[in-house]
């Protein structure tokens, strides 16, 4: 038989009409501008002659399986654009041709004969070629064809277009289709677009293409000759580790891990402990991608969709082994890692771009980074000028020539929209000219439209480029489908299909699975994977494969198996061809194309972007030298003019320490700027565009100017309020040192940053290294005290270099004037030749001590010292900028692996839990879960189990009525009206759908109508069964909010439990309350789930699950009058879209009253709708009603008042809102908010309304419609629950509690070993204080890890709990309260144990050690309330961080520790001081430390001097011991030796402590703590709403109103 072309049959045959009808080409031409040889050119590309799987001429041919047949029968019609289907003349005329399943057969329906495919490409037509004559630019067919259909004007032209050798598109075809914009949503359904463009703007595009891609670019590019085109993948099979269930991990599981290990190992043996098991990923997948191709990858959340992208990616880190044969243009991927890892490029699912850079600024630096060499550009043709050339193409091609200016942004950063930011990845990914490129599931969270466009865009790039494409979508509309060449289907991990998209539904039509009318192709091939979806065909039910096994063996025994295997045979033969030719090609330029640039080029144009990046975000930058200054000011206040005397030496030292200290911890910020721009990063050196170092090196270079701003503002405001040494040599020398100490711990903090995997193991290890970094600086304990084991920090510290060498720049030249209390002794007898200093460094018998014998004598420092130091500084910072190119270097990217779900121990499924304990692989706990109790079939199970448990959900039987909806917001000038005269219903039974264009207002309505607006202005009337709303309503309301926010560590039988025990009426028993949950778990099938916590995605459930979960928590409270859903099927693949509108289903026809905003569904899930509400732009209703069946009323409607024809064959969501052009910005036809104003149709909405009214309110009153409670239970069943929950979820996240007692444990551990058996010298008693200071210290760190706790219990109330009512703010700050005292009561007795025994204790009293305890454990309450006081009123996370340090300073900095209370300027010290909570603890505790402690100087520490002739030591000084305090004794050769000190209390005074007070500080100190909670509680009141409250009491025309419903309330 002749080999004839698989084409579309005439649309009166019954054949099964190909797919490709509706093609990307054919949406781009419009017919006034086709010419007759147009048309020619753009069916000619319908038969490229590298179609990978001879899709003309494919067949699905019978199989078997195990004694099944799978037999290709009925025949099933496939959406398509109105007018694209055409006839086809290339049948046989014996009509024997089953075009259903490719299969010539005779007249019955059993296919018995295949049609041969063509083995090589047929000959050239001249003639063809003739036409692109006279244009070099033009000529020699540069792209791969973009996918048309073979219309009926074309169909006469095939039998010559057969003879063609090649698919390729001329350049001039292209730009006719390329040269058109969208302007509405109706090029979906095949109508016409219109050209907005100029012809001098089509003539321009045409010319910048031919000039990028044309035949004189290739002839002249090196690159281009030797590029690695086409995909080739045999055998490929992937492992990874991982079980797929895993047990919910608990605070306990540290200490009962070796228990349970050795139980499992006496009772099961050595398979207890052996190694978790290795789970294949993907088995045995072949196929191929030619260049020019695309291949669509289909299948359901964890089929290994995304594992299939990164292996072809050549992205294989994370999996355990990889199996088989990938090449690219001939070449193995180890040779592509190597030498060529910028030809392979994936792009995740997210939008990867710096927010402050502009949309030119992206691209150009991309192309900067990419422009060949000059052997590769045309001859003459510039860097700048390819650059300039090839941006105007792609910002032309991809229509984003108009946010060229604009920001690429974030969700913090205004930008360009999510189709724009998309269309810049495409751009970017084309910039690099790779020639494989992965895009994985980036259509998520675009509309309909946007993601037509950006898949239209990528065929584009496709085609023109000459690549291959692979494309992982989760929901691919018809439009969408038709794009694509090739489609693969993955069910766990196993490929179900691989071949021609054109023939993939007859194929599994062949197997016996039904495609029901109106499912898009892509729906039906995802069906056939969910036992719940898929339709199967009369007859076929005992022989249709049902396991992803079976479809594989199907699949491996088909005709397409075959093919796919000769196909990439046949590929593989000429790529190897290619790759000798290359190799010929080859010239020292193109051997290793990693990266384009040179490295110091590189580091240059990454320098460039830096800039670009932080003076793109100049109110940040603004904010932080502005808080700078602002610290600055406080810091320089606070030393403010230090004298130059004895009584200034310790401050002087202080404000060095505080200038070094406080820049160099402002680095800090630099861990989390590392993590959040690595994925960027990774991309980027993925794409090749530049090296991570080079990436590293500028970020030190844009550094220098924007530190040394920084270091300037602190130093100069500092050090001259200050009054530190005033010559201009040592100003310098300060902010020199100052500069490379900074720019040091900048590179620091980042090495760390690079080389470790996340930001909180990042944390813990600064956590230490910043205590490190204070204490072994020379400052709180000098080097001659430090003990052997850390001794050794000060010499890798380089702060402790900084500080001596600042400390000699400043001291060297000064002469301390020794004045009291340091002078001694004092008198009216003394002399000062009979006079010393207490000053270390001093003379006997002088009052003056030289700034340099002073830092000598306490610090071993040396004013010679200071050039080594900054040589030093130096080599720390250039080691550590090595370091952090090191880390950036061997970053990996995410590692691979499938998604875990947990379970609570005890509450997995057995088949899941036997196979947990064996290490076997779990696939699916929700197929495990329903095999292990009942073995039931799943599609038979559905119908009988269900009805019965829809019988027991609540029923409503309320009618919820609103008319004459207004909703007005103040804008600049004015307001604008976002609801417009809004009136409907919902009734008890019904699904309601609320629809409407992007921008229409719908969850704007849904969230009036659920009296959920907080801003602007309401008015309409909003009745329950006639009645005005009760205060219960929003209680009694259901709302499954579109984001699905739960707390994550409950389980869904816990989160359906809590919702149900605070939302369902207080009369009901608890009992009945949990028997119910039993009841919706069953219907929503998540019996199998119930004990698994909800966790984060990746972590936990997947999409679905947690949409069900949203469901059930919002169905366990029985609402009593009607379900809210906004958007439940956003995010969602195709099936899994399904299966939640199914529910919806199910309860509707259990009696609940449902409103469901929807965006644009397939025509399968609009179907399931009974009734609509409609709105347009501006908030204005276009219909409401019923849909009838197959949407016939609504159609009517439309049809009837002028709208277009319905195509039998359109989807009616998509119908109705081109009708009334949404999204389309030049829609100029009639206003269908005034067609529906008018229509009888409203009219009779409006009568049924108000009878609805008459009606419900002369109904007996029943007790749901009385309820004036707003809230269900008591408040002390309300803080029970959710104290008890809280509990939980700290129970249930050991890293957050382990870390917290790590810290505690680590620095308690530091401090003691630091001042390790603390002796009794004037110096330890200093240490004594600074240990206690450092105590101090390890609040900042904790805030830290506690606040994001809060702000996350505190975000999941504003998000869905506050709205539904369930708790008041009360129980919620008392749950986010409660559970973090007993936790931070063991962590400080950890501390303390760590800490006091082997430091401060050592010969304590026990009254001293019970009186520490007790305040340490005050300290901890103080702390976390510290913390959660700032964090309640901060609105972010962020935020709230940067207001720690702040507060910190402020309370540390006036606590006379820093500078002393003698020494504070009296402003501060006079009010401040006493505001200061940390006064009080340091006094109680230094007081109690020191008390009665004796003091013995060291040598160093006396101060010496003679007596007056004829008097004794003793008798010299008698008089001035008595009133200062100090002993003396008698010396070498009579010299006096006087200590300043007699005993540890007389060193306390000296900070103004007293040790007579410490029960007074006690009380003080909780006070504060108590203070601290009542800010918790007024501050989270305030921003939940608090506000609002007292504006109402101050508003009188609120309270005015608020009088009226409450008596219209009274009147009802």
């Amino acid at each position: 038989m002749a080999s004839m072309p698989f084409d579309r049959p005439h649309p009166g045959s019954t054949a099964w009409p190909s797919t490709a009808a509706n093609s990307f080409r054919q949406q781009y031409m419009a017919h006034n501008s086709l010419t007759d040889s147009d048309i020619t050119e753009a069916a000619f590309a319908h038969d490229r002659d590298h179609s990978t799987m001879r899709r003309n001429e494919f067949i699905a041919t019978s199989t078997q399986m195990e004694g099944t047949s799978y037999v290709s029968g009925e025949k099933t019609a496939v959406p398509s654009a109105s007018g694209s289907q055409g006839s086809s003349n290339d049948t046989p005329s014996n009509g024997n041709v089953n075009v259903s399943s490719g299969v010539a057969a005779p007249n019955d329906s059993t296919p018995t004969e295949s049609l041969p495919a063509p083995r090589h490409p047929v000959a050239t037509t001249p003639s063809y070629e003739e036409t692109l004559e006279g244009d070099d630019d033009y000529a020699g067919g540069m792209f791969q064809p973009i996918k048309t259909a073979a219309t009926k004007d074309t169909t006469d032209q095939r039998s010559k277009l057969q003879k063609r050798s090649s698919g390729r598109m001329s350049e001039e075809d292209l730009f006719r289709a390329l040269s058109r914009r969208r302007t509405s949503m109706s090029d979906r359904q095949g109508s016409q677009l219109t050209p907005v463009v100029s012809q001098e703007e089509q003539a321009e595009i045409k010319r910048l293409m031919s000039r990028m891609f044309g035949q004189n670019r290739r002839e002249h590019s090196e690159e281009e000759k030797t590029r690695h085109v086409g995909l080739v993948f045999k055998h490929l099979t992937v492992k990874g580790m991982g079980l797929g269930a895993a047990v919910q991990p608990t605070l306990s599981d540290p200490f009962l891990g070796l228990p349970r290990l050795l139980t499992k190992l006496f009772s099961k043996g050595k398979s207890a402990s052996s190694k978790p098991s290795v789970r294949t990923i993907l088995k045995d997948f072949t196929g191929c991608v030619r260049p020019g191709e695309m291949l669509l990858v289909l299948g359901r959340p964890g089929a290994g969709c995304s594992t299939f992208l990164k292996v072809l990616a050549n992205q294989r880190f994370g999996y355990e082994s990889i199996h088989g044969d990938v090449t690219y243009g001939g070449s193995d991927a180890k040779e592509m890692e190597k030498n060529y890892r910028g030809e392979i490029v994936y792009n995740p699912e997210d939008d990867l771009h710096y927010a402050t850079l502009s949309v030119k600024n992206t691209l150009s630096f991309a192309l900067k980074t990419r422009t060949p060499g000059k052997e590769s550009r045309n001859e003459g043709e510039s860097r700048a000028d390819y650059i300039k050339e090839f941006l105007r193409v792609v910002t032309k091609l991809f229509w984003i020539e108009h946010t060229l200016g604009t920001k690429v942004g974030n969700e913090f950063v205004r930008g360009v929209s999510g189709g724009e930011k998309k269309r810049v990845s495409i751009a970017e990914a084309m910039i690099t000219r790779a020639s494989t490129q992965c895009w994985d599931n980036s259509t998520r969270g675009l509309d309909a439209s946007t993601a037509l466009e950006y898949v239209e865009s990528l065929r584009t790039l496709t085609s023109m480029t000459h690549i291959s494409t692979l494309v992982a979508l989760y929901q691919a509309g018809e439009s969408l489908y038709e794009c694509f060449d090739k489609v693969i289907l993955i069910d766990e991990g196993r490929c179900l299909y691989y071949g021609s998209a054109e023939n993939a539904a007859a194929y599994f039509e062949g197997l016996g699975f039904e495609r029901p009318a109106r499912w898009t192709t892509a729906d039906f091939l995802t069906s056939v994977t969910d036992p719940h979806e898929r339709k199967i065909r009369d007859g076929y039910e005992d022989r249709i494969p049902r396991s992803s096994e079976q479809f594989e063996a199907a699949y491996r025994k088909s005709d397409a198996y075959k093919l796919a295997i000769e196909d990439a045979k046949d590929l593989g033969q000429e790529l190897e061809a290619q790759r000798r030719e290359r190799l010929g090609k080859q010239s020292k330029a193109t051997k290793q194309k990693n990266y384009n640039l040179p490295f110091y080029k590189q580091a240059i144009e990454c320098t460039h972007r830096q800039f670009l990046i932080m003076f793109g975000d100049q109110l940040t930058l603004g904010g932080k030298w502005g808080g700078i200054l602002f610290q600055a000011l406080i810091v320089g206040s606070l030393f403010y003019n230090l004298p130059k005397t004895s009584a200034g030496v310790f401050p002087r030292g202080g404000v060095i320490f505080f200038l070094l200290l406080f820049n160099a911890l402002l680095a800090l910020a630099e861990l989390t700027d590392a993590f959040s721009s690595r994925p960027i990063l990774l991309k980027h050196k993925s794409f090749s565009f530049y090296r991570p170092a080079a990436y590293a090196i500028a970020q030190t270079v844009v550094d220098l100017p924007l530190v040394l701003v920084q270091v300037l503002i602190f130093n100069i405001v500092v050090y001259f309020m200050a009054g530190l040494a005033r010559t201009p040599s040592q100003f310098f020398i300060s902010t020199l040192i100052l500069f490379i100490l900074t720019m040091s711990m900048y590179s620091f903090f980042r090495a760390i940053g690079s080389l470790v995997g996340s930001l909180d193991v990042a944390t813990r290890i600064t956590g230490v290294a910043i205590q490190a970094l204070i204490v072994y600086t020379g400052y709180l304990i000098p080097p001659s005290k430090m003990h052997p084991w850390f001794k050794w920090l000060i010499w890798i510290n380089p702060v402790q270099y900084g500080f001596e060498a600042l400390m000699a720049n400043e001291f060297y030249n000064l002469n301390i004037q020794c004045v009291p209390p340091n002078l001694v002794p004092q008198g009216p007898n003394a002399s000062a030749q009979y006079q010393s200093c207490t000053l270390q460094g001093s003379q006997p018998g002088s009052t003056m001590v030289r700034g340099s014998d002073y830092i000598r004598t306490a610090f071993t420092y040396e004013r010679s010292h200071l050039w080594r130091n900054f040589g030093i500084i130096t080599g720390f910072w250039i080691f550590f900028v090595v370091l952090t190119m090191t880390g950036m270097e061997i970053q990996k990217p995410n590692a691979g692996g499938g998604a875990v779900t947990i379970f609570k121990r005890g509450q997995a499924p057995k088949s899941v839990e036997r196979a947990m304990d064996s290490g076997d692989v779990v696939e699916d706990e929700e197929k495990a879960g329903v095999a292990d109790s009942e073995k039931l079939d799943l599609e038979d199970s559905s119908s009988a189990e269900s009805g019965k448990m829809v019988k027991g959900v609540a029923k409503n039987e309320s009618v919820f009525t609103w008319q004459n909806v207004h909703y007005r917001i103040p804008v600049d000038k004015g307001h604008r009206e976002l609801l417009k005269d809004v009136q409907g219903y919902v009734r008890p039974g019904k699904l309601t759908a609320l629809m409407g264009a992007s921008g229409a207002g719908k969850t704007t309505l849904l969230n009036t109508l659920a009296q959920r607006i907080n801003f602007g202005v309401v008015t309409g009337d909003f009745l329950v069964d006639g009645r005005p709303l009760p205060k219960s309503f929003q209680r009694a309301t259901g709302f499954a909010e579109q984001m699905d926010v739960h707390e994550p560590t409950a389980t869904v039988r816990e989160a359906l439990r809590f919702s149900a025990k605070l939302r369902q009426p207080k009369e009901v028993p608890i009992a009945e309350k949990y028997e119910y949950c039993e009841r919706i778990i069953d219907l929503l099938e998540m019996r199998s789930i119930a004990g698994a916590t909800i966790g984060k995605i990746g972590e936990g459930l997947n999409q679905e699950q947690r949409k069900r979960v949203t469901i059930g928590v919002e169905l366990a409270s029985k609402p009593e009058l009607l379900l809210f859903l906004d958007e439940p099927t956003s995010g969602l693949d195709s099936g899994a879209a399904f299966n939640i509108v199914r529910f919806l289903r199910k309860l509707a026809d259990s009696g609940q009253a449902l409103l469901v905003t929807i965006h644009q569904p397939s025509s399968v899930l609009f179907e399931h709708f009974d009734e609509l509400l409609l709105l347009k732009s501006g908030g204005r209703v276009v219909y409401h009603g019923p849909l009838g069946k197959d949407s016939r009323q609504l159609i009517q409607y439309f049809e009837s008042n002028g709208a277009k024809k319905c195509d039998p064959a359109a989807n009616p969501a998509e119908y109705m809102l081109e009708a009334i052009g949404a999204g389309d910005p030049n829609y100029k036809g009639k206003d269908w908010g005034d067609v529906w104003a008018a229509s009888p149709e409203h009219e009779e909405r409006s009568h049924e309304i108000q009878q609805m009214i008459t009606d419900r309110r002369n109904a007996p009153t029943t007790s749901q419609t009385d309820d004036n409670r707003e809230f269900a239970m008591p408040l002390g069943t309300q803080v029970y629950a959710v104290v008890k929950r809280s509990f939980v979820s700290y129970w249930r996240t050991p890293n957050y509690m382990i870390g917290k007692f790590v810290l505690h444990v680590f620095t308690g551990l530091f401090n003691s070993f630091t001042f390790y058996h603390v002796g009794n010298s004037q110096i330890d008693m200093q240490s004594r204080l600074f240990s206690v200071f450092m105590t101090l210290t390890i609040s900042p760190p904790l805030i830290q890890q506690l606040q994001p706790k809060f702000l996350e219990f505190r975000n999941i109330y504003q998000s869905r709990e506050a709205n539904s009512k369930i708790y008041s703010w009360a129980a919620l700050v008392t749950g986010a309260v409660l559970p973090e005292l007993p936790y931070s009561i063991v962590a400080g007795t950890l501390y303390f144990i760590c800490w006091w025994f082997p430091a401060l204790g050592r010969g304590a009293t026990p009254f001293a050690t019970g009186y520490t305890w007790m305040m340490i454990m005050l300290f901890e309450v103080f702390y976390v309330g510290f913390g959660q006081a700032i964090a309640s009123f901060a609105p972010n996370e962020l935020l709230a961080s940067i207001l720690v340090p702040l507060f910190f300073i402020f309370v540390v900095s006036f606590c006379g520790v820093v500078v002393p209370y003698p020494a504070l300027p009296y402003f501060w010290r006079s009010w401040m001081y006493y505001l200061t909570p940390f006064r009080y603890i340091l006094e109680g505790w230094l007081g109690v430390a020191v008390h009665n402690r004796p003091v013995i100087c060291e040598d160093s520490e006396l101060a010496r001097f003679s007596a007056p002739p004829g008097q004794t030591c003793e008798s010299y000084t008698q008089a001035f011991i008595a009133q200062a305090g100090g002993y003396v004794q008698t010396g070498a050769n009579g010299i006096c030796e006087f200590c300043q000190y007699k005993n540890g209390d007389e060193f306390a005074r000296g900070f103004n402590i007293y040790y007579s007070q410490k029960w007074e500080d006690y009380g003080v100190f909780f006070a504060f703590c108590v203070f601290n909670f009542i800010v918790v509680f007024v501050a989270s009141w305030l921003f939940l709403g608090g506000t609002k409250s007292i504006s109402r009491l101050f508003h009188a025309k609120a309270r005015k109103q608020e009088k009226e419903m409450q008596t219209a309330n009274q009147k009802a």
